[in-house]
This record gives structure tokens, sequence and C-alpha cells, in this order.
């Protein structure tokens, strides 16, 4: 068997965590490691381990992600001056944690190119 993640450890109450966001499908919660003001991860509570591995059985999950990064946004209160949404892919691509989640940043301008 193939060691938790710890996205896995907060969703089963193993490791403390207050949520930013909550509903049936998705739990959204501080980064420990903010790289903006509002940093928030968003994570499905079902498990996908990252976009590339995902299949069409995912498609709705990953759409319900992407919704709750929007109400994310909205609590925080960066909706209307703009926020970015980041999803690691791979090592290459910055990925640390198998277990597919969404960065939610804002709260300052954002610079371009971010890598």
């Amino acid at each position: 068997m193939s060691q938790k993640t710890i996205f896995e450890k907060i969703l089963q109450g193993e490791i403390p965590c207050k949520p930013v966001y909550e509903d049936e499908y998705t739990y959204a919660f501080n980064d420990i490691n903010p790289q903006a003001p509002i940093h928030v991860l968003v994570i499905p509570k079902t498990k996908i381990v990252n976009v590339a591995l995902s299949n069409e059985n995912d498609i709705e999950q990953m759409g319900r992600v992407l919704y709750a990064a929007k109400k994310v946004a909205e609590l925080t209160g960066i909706a209307q001056s703009g926020y970015r949404l980041v999803m690691n892919n791979g090592e290459n691509g910055g990925q640390t944690v198998y277990y597919m989640h969404c960065h939610v940043l804002g709260g300052r301008s954002l610079a371009w190119p971010p890598g």
C-alpha cells in the first residue's frame, strides 16, 4: 500500500486543518508556505494524482475544484482585483504532493512569467 499524502491525512482528520472553504466534493485551506498574501490550496475529496493521470471519470471532480477556487477567491476578497490559479503537474512542473490540488494566489500584483 502506498503512503498517504499530507492531503489525505488532512481529509482524514489526522492533521488538524481549518478550512477556508468546504463543500461535499472539495476542501480548501491556507498553504503553510504562502507565496502571496492569499494562498489557498483546493483539493478534491476524491484523490486524483494529477491532471496528466486523470481520466474521463475525473472530469466532474476536476470542474468542482475550479468552482471551489472561484468560491475561495470570493470568500478571501480577491475575486474583483484578480487572482491566479496554478496546478503543478509532475516533477518538472513543480508538483511535490502527488494529489491534485489548485493553488489560489492573490492579494497583490502577480508577476509574469511565473517560473
